[in-house]
């Protein structure tokens, strides 16, 4: 007999409470769960319809978030109504899930479903739900899946007694259970990331599974044994586990020499310190391939250290001695793989089709973390398959279509030609993102914020290349008028591309509408120039941090932050001159590849003539600054100023293998916020994007260690022990009692902050503080959506719990530091 119900025998607050009948469903994994006795159903419940708005914005509002917030939401009672601020009632109401488990009403397009569970006894059980955003687990946060994986499997503690699980959803339905592990730790392998092996080829090869701890204690000194078929078995020692956690982790494999059929076992054991105890065992199968098969290759990531795989398709074999072949970088849709993006393409002659993975099916829409992951990926493949640089092309599909136009525009020199298939061109066109039309000081800074994905923006990077442009004309998913929008942009300054609407098509109308042969034979009639062939640049950036130069020019430090800046340069050689206008540049470089080594040449910018320079060498950089409103040249930079290596804002601080650093020094509920908190945005990060974080408390945070490791840090000033090391001389401070934005002091308990600054010591690290200057501040953060793609911040946020019933016209303050990262060089806007 079960120990648990879903409701109490007695009454709370009202709503009578029946037991729960169990259905159970046997697990896939036999680790995740035994029989169905093991399994409780979440059955019934109440529902209430959305007390918010939410959508593609940095700030939604949620009056049920704000109460817990607050510290005095409770358990609701069917009929108990929450009136939102135009005066709309929404009220809990019970529901009953379906015989299939699934809770379906239309009150879950954004709303909640409360479920109490009954416990006899405390324990610790796994919770197994799909369809919701997110969940609180007796208050705190955990991840969702709102896409539908079904591997997201939390270890949660149920105290004896009453547990509140509160789930918000998003989609319209829920299905959720509790299973009993039958190990403490244990593998969960429903999300594998697992290379594909080449017939004779034995390299050492990376994998992910998802290694789930369901004690209350950290898991550490862990290992992995990985052995394909009777081989030696490869030993990975793990990282540390948080308690009541999962962790997608990395292992080594090393394939056999030789294999007999299309396929191989990989057996797995976790073995524990020592290694005198397995834990837990269990297999998988890798796919055996030829070398001219379409298959999966693994790398790991700069970003986080996780495991992400590409996709790549070998070219038809030719004689020896064959040019360096060309390389057509394929981004695809949402709810597709890099393989199925691969599958859909007949192997080129002339050059590897390779598919990035942007992290997951639908992943951040090839934007922040998408985007880092398709440039990775390209890079490793040039590496890899010695392709040609200049013959590198760029397409996609749907999603993918999307990616290809924003990828494009933001690394405009590194592709000869794109080909966007039924792509939508911004979130502002397509993605349901909004602009104030009215904004306020802060909201403008706000908006300013989102600049780098911006397409339209930066649409004149498209002259860099030659654009085929593919449309279904009966597109009921992307509608044709995206591809006409961006045909219309286009027409009055670009020469060099083609356009074609398919009568009759759909979005998906077979491989054709990826694998389009005119397509590729525009692809065949363009190369990137040689930088010394190239005479004049028209380049725009939004953020030198994440695109600065195109060939021989790079604008590395704005005027204003995240503003458009652009630069278009011509290059004379009879006079040996190079003629440039700007905006919004504050410093800018010239590699000298144009130049004859020890000549004399001059520049002119904006005007201003800049004359006797010479280069040592065609490699040579020569920096350009503005200095009280004139151009001159200037000695190579300081890295501790912002540049091309970093430069804000608050989201690029979450790279360079960034690790998550939580408080330990409050009082006993912030500590444990800071843990919850720093364990829910590790998995929110390995849910949207295949992530692995690092997440340690401040006392085992070592700064001599890893100096160039961004640091996420959760806390304050008087909660987080890391904090005086690393954000000492910070002109930003949070503390129990208040916030300090420069001079300017904002007092309470209930303020949120998240900021971003360089780490000391290192030149490329930053260091991201979330945290609240009380509990209500803390909690305030939970719900920030910044793994969001289309979502983005300055670098510095101030706000309080007004925002979760207004919206952004409440942010007390937003604003970027200047290019020396100082509030005074800065821009900063405050709240009247």
């Amino acid at each position: 007999m079960s120990r648990h119900r879903l409701f109490p025998r007695n009454r709370v607050n009202g709503f009578c409470f029946i037991a729960l009948v169990l259905l159970g469903l046997a697990s896939a994994h036999p680790a995740l769960g035994e029989e169905d006795k093991n399994s409780d159903w979440l059955r019934e419940g109440l529902v209430i319809g959305s007390v918010g708005r939410s959508g593609r914005s940095a700030f939604h509002t949620d009056l049920i978030e704000a109460a817990i917030v607050a510290g005095n939401w409770s358990r609701p009672a069917a009929g108990a109504s929450v009136t939102l601020p135009d005066g709309t009632v929404r009220s809990w109401e019970g529901a009953v899930a379906e015989t299939n488990g699934w809770f379906t009403n239309k009150a879950l397009a954004g709303g909640y479903v409360y479920v109490p569970v009954y416990s006899d006894i405390g324990e610790v059980m796994l919770l197994e739900a799909s369809g919701h955003n997110m969940v609180y687990v007796n208050g705190e946060p955990r991840t969702g899946d709102p896409y539908q994986y079904g591997y997201v499997h939390l270890p949660v503690s149920l105290r004896a007694g009453t547990n509140d699980f509160l789930f918000q959803v998003g989609r319209g339905r829920l299905q959720a259970k509790l299973v009993k592990p039958i190990t403490p730790v244990m593998f969960n392998l429903r999300d594998a990331t697992l290379p594909d092996v080449v017939a004779g080829d034995s390299a050492e090869a990376w994998a992910a599974v998802v290694v789930v701890n369901a004690t209350t204690n950290v898991q550490r000194n862990l290992s992995i044994l990985a052995a394909c078929e009777t081989d030696q078995p490869s030993v990975t020692a793990l990282p540390a586990i948080l308690p009541l956690s999962g962790r997608k982790i990395g292992f080594r494999l090393r394939p056999p020499s030789s294999a007999r059929t299309n396929k191989i076992d990989l057996s797995l054991k976790l073995q524990a310190a020592g290694g005198n105890e397995v834990l837990d065992a269990d297999a998988l199968t890798l796919r055996v391939r030829r070398t001219t098969d379409t298959r999966k290759m693994t790398f790991r990531s700069d970003i986080d250290g996780s495991v992400q795989y590409f996709a790549v398709v070998p070219p038809s074999p030719l004689a020896p001695n064959r040019p360096a072949p060309a390389l057509f970088l394929t981004v695809h849709g949402a709810s597709v793989e890099a393989l199925g993006q691969a599958e859909a393409y007949r192997s080129k002659v002339w050059g590897y089709i390779v598919a990035a993975t942007n992290r997951r099916p639908y992943g951040f829409d090839w934007e922040d973390w998408g985007r880092r992951d398709a440039m990775e990926v390209l890079d490793l493949a040039l590496q890899k398959f010695k392709t040609d640089p200049r013959q590198t092309y760029l397409t996609g599909h749907s999603m993918g279509g999307h990616g290809t136009w924003h990828i494009g525009a933001t690394y405009p020199d590194r592709f000869a030609a794109i080909g966007p298939s039924a792509g939508w061109i911004s979130f502002w066109s397509y993605g349901g993102a909004r602009r104030e039309k009215e904004p306020s000081a802060v909201q403008a800074l706000l908006q300013r914020a989102t600049n780098p994905g911006d397409t339209l923006l930066l649409s004149s990077n498209y002259l860099h290349f030659g654009i085929y442009i593919l449309h279904g004309d009966a597109d009921d998913n992307v509608p044709v008028t995206e591809a006409r929008a961006m045909k219309e942009h286009l027409a009055p300054f670009h020469r060099d591309f083609l356009y074609h609407e398919q009568p009759g098509a759909g979005h998906w109308w077979g491989s054709a509408c990826v694998d389009w042969p005119p397509m590729f034979d525009f692809f065949a009639r363009h190369k990137i120039p040689e930088d010394t062939a190239i005479r004049e640049i028209n380049f725009t950036t939004a953020n030198p941090g994440i695109s600065s130069s195109s060939h021989w020019v790079s604008i590395e430090a704005q005027q204003h932050s995240l503003n458009k800046s652009s630069i278009t340069i011509r290059y004379d050689s009879e006079k040996n001159r190079f003629t440039g206008r700007t905006e919004n540049v504050a410093r800018l470089a010239l590699f000298s590849r144009l130049v004859v080594p020890g000549s004399t040449f001059s520049v002119e910018l904006d005007g201003q003539t800049i004359d006797n320079l010479s280069a040592t060498n065609d490699t040579s950089k020569i920096w350009f600054g503005r200095v009280r409103d004139r151009w001159e040249r200037i000695e190579p930079p300081s890295l501790a100023l912002k540049g091309p290596h970093r430069a804000g804002p608050f989201k690029e601080a979450f790279s360079h293998r960034m690790m998550f650093v939580f408080g330990t020094q409050g009082t006993p509920e912030e500590n444990q916020w800071a843990l919850a908190k720093a364990r829910f945005d590790a998995e929110a990060f390995w849910y949207r994007g295949n992530g692995s974080v690092d997440v340690i408390a401040d006392s085992e945070f070592d700064p001599a260690r890893d100096k160039d490791r961004s640091v996420i840090l959760y806390g304050n000033a008087d909660s987080n022990a890391a904090w005086p090391t690393l954000l000492a001389k910070s002109p930003v401070q949070i503390r129990r009692d208040g916030v300090q934005v420069g001079d300017r002091e904002e007092r309470g308990g209930e303020l949120a902050c998240l900021f971003v600054r360089p780490r000391p010591g290192s030149n490329i690290a930053s260091v991201a503080a979330i945290g609240g200057s009380g509990l209500a501040g803390m909690r305030l953060t939970d719900r920030v959506p910044y793994f969001l793609a289309g979502i983005a911040y300055p670098d510095c946020i101030l706000f309080g719990p007004e925002t979760l019933a207004k919206g952004s016209e409440e942010v007390l303050a937003a604003g970027f530091f200047g290019a020396d990262w100082s509030i005074e060089t800065g821009e900063f806007a405050w709240r009247n």
